[in-house]
């Protein structure tokens, strides 16, 4: 059967989220093959070869996790404050609740291939770039290039602390979920002509 064909991809993914998820980041490609029923040849050749099978893992995840967050992002109807919180809890659950897809993408996949790492790196700073510019239009921050700043800041900054709560389980999500807005809010406070926080006004 040919490798384009959409629905047999989309079982072979689907095995490999499988094995993935109850086997962990460090699960073999024989082992997902076999889930598959089939040969670890076979499943490279649906993909290309390895590099293929992680990014298109890697588009299927991440580009569930963008679809999720957008909404969150553009709500203009709710305070900034509120959709950090709404945007950042949304990633919290979900990684949390595939940390080994997780792992085996931002871990595994992007150690073993450079190819995958400067793929994931670029969904990322797409992202960024997304979120730079809505604090852009929406005048959040007037100034485009601190826009896009302070988005790129934002969604690294949520990334490599979601990484770090998943290696400390016992620390509260809301604990996490607040920190990570009162920086937000901080950075979005306004400025003077120096960059400095304006002064309260009396």
């Amino acid at each position: 059967m040919s490798g384009r064909d959409p629905d047999r991809r989309r079982a072979l993914l689907d095995a490999a989220d499988r094995v993935i998820q109850s086997g962990g980041p460090e699960v073999s490609m024989a082992a997902i093959a076999a889930e598959a029923g089939i040969t670890k040849p076979i499943l490279y050749r649906h993909f290309g070869d390895k590099s293929g099978l992680y990014q298109a893992l890697a588009d299927r995840h991440v580009h569930t996790v963008i679809a999720q967050l957008r909404p969150k992002i553009a709500e203009a109807e709710a305070d900034l404050r509120a959709r950090a919180r709404a945007a950042i809890g949304v990633y919290l659950d979900l990684v949390s609740a595939n940390v080994n897809l997780y792992r085996f993408l931002v871990h595994r996949a992007s150690a073993e291939d450079s190819r995958i790492r400067s793929h994931m790196t670029s969904l990322v700073r797409g992202l960024g770039e997304e979120l730079g510019g809505v604090l852009a239009t929406e005048r959040a921050v007037p100034d485009p290039v601190r826009a896009q700043v302070l988005g790129h800041a934002f969604v690294g900054m949520v990334q490599t602390t979601g990484d770090w709560w998943l290696d400390h389980p016992e620390v509260d999500r809301a604990q996490v979920v607040e920190g990570l807005v009162d920086v937000i809010a901080a950075a979005l406070s306004p400025r003077d002509a120096g960059g400095r926080p304006a002064p309260a006004s009396s």
